[in-house]
């Protein structure tokens, strides 16, 4: 996924070509599910629970937390909502993967967890073009937290709906068990893994 790439493969490779000069990678962002084995790829990125039994599966980065914007104009104009089933009378954003499906937001509450199909006249295949959106007037968005944050802290996005949002996840760095991992994916791994644990503070 493209917030992957950003948040967890890019200080990685940084590592990775400052250790390994040598090595070259090719990069290939999606936030299309892809079988990495047929295609041809040696490891991907995804969320756990999308991840096949025949994996080698390493957490890396730091959870992953998800939130519903909107803008102070589009909230005062069309009221906040207090609970997922007042989407139906908003605009929301809607996110399409390459698949072709729509992205069904997910909610949890009291160990429930609940997806809701939503509505709006603006469709998009990438989370960073929804919050521009939201940040816009056009919509509710359902984004990454992380990349919220800024227009949050500054006003530009209100989030809505936090008490319903579900528990942050772990992006996955994941590979075939049946194929014998080469001394370039080690050195990947490696390199990912240092740079995910590494303190924020340094």
């Amino acid at each position: 996924p493209h917030m992957a790439a950003r948040a967890v493969l890019a200080p990685g490779l940084a590592r990775l070509q400052a250790e390994h000069p040598r090595i070259a990678v090719e990069l290939v962002c999606s936030d299309t599910l892809v079988d990495i084995v047929q295609d041809g790829f040696d490891a991907g990125v995804r969320f756990g629970e999308r991840l096949q039994a025949d994996m080698v599966a390493l957490p890396v980065g730091a959870p992953q937390a998800f939130t519903v914007v909107g803008a102070p104009g589009y909230l005062a104009a069309h009221g906040t909502p207090a609970a997922p089933p007042d989407l139906a009378q908003h605009r929301c954003i809607q996110l399409r993967f390459g698949s072709g499906a729509l992205y069904r937001w997910q909610f949890t509450r009291a160990g429930r967890t609940v997806d809701v199909r939503t509505d709006g006249a603006v469709t998009v295949n990438d989370s960073a073009a929804a919050l521009a959106l939201a940040e816009a007037g056009l919509g509710l968005a359902y984004v990454y937290e992380a990349q919220a944050r800024p227009a949050l802290q500054t006003g530009r996005l209100r989030a809505v709906l936090s008490d319903w949002m579900p528990p942050p996840e772990h992006f996955f760095l994941y590979y075939p068990s049946a194929r014998m991992k080469s001394a370039a994916l080690s050195a990947l791994v490696d390199a990912v893994r240092a740079t995910a644990e590494r303190p924020a503070a340094e």
